[in-house]
């Protein structure tokens, strides 16, 4: 399965106005903390992968999951290969992980609204230390090119520039900041 993502910067309270006057369905709200990892056996950041804990928080309650994201396959979106399921215990899974090797890299924590606009959801995000996003995606078997073709519509539809797309992940940004 591949998630064609189409990131830009934006002022998310302006989107949010943009989703209300489409008649967008709100589908969440829920904050998550990423926790990254760093492989003992390869270097990440130059294989462009990507494994994390995601802790996500909505009315109260915490649920946890695992994610591992290939690298991008191709140069017009953030595509990728990605691979996710629940865990019952997220500390759990970070206890094993770390005695295997991996060590954590960085948390990111945002703030995200989920918007359906036809078949994309749209992720209105605040993220800690590095700013606000509007995301679109969808998942595809593999027919990338009308997926991404399809977000850049919605953005379009939203007042926003395909042009403008971040393509840096929100660690990598996160992460760029913190050296600078």
């Amino acid at each position: 399965m591949y998630e064609v993502e189409v990131k830009v910067p934006a002022d998310i309270e302006a989107v949010a106005d943009r989703l209300d006057e489409m008649g967008a369905e709100h589908v969440d709200t829920v904050i998550q903390e990423d926790t990254y990892y760093d492989a003992p056996h390869r270097d990440f950041a130059e294989t462009d992968e990507a494994f994390r804990i995601r802790r996500e928080t909505r009315k109260g309650e915490t649920a946890a999951k695992i994610t591992y994201k290939g690298p991008l396959v191709e140069a017009e979106s953030k595509t990728r290969e990605e691979f996710e399921t629940g865990v019952a215990d997220g500390d759990s899974v970070d206890a094993i992980v770390t005695r295997l090797g991996f060590d954590p890299a960085a948390t990111v924590r945002k703030n995200r609204r989920v918007f359906q606009v036809r078949d994309y959801a749209v992720t209105l995000d605040a993220v800690d230390g590095v700013g606000t996003f509007v995301e679109v995606e969808t998942e595809t078997d593999g027919d990338i090119e009308p997926a991404r073709e399809g977000a850049y519509e919605v953005l379009r539809d939203l007042g926003l520039d395909p042009a403008d797309q971040q393509r840096t992940s929100y660690l990598g940004l996160l992460l760029d900041d913190a050296s600078e």
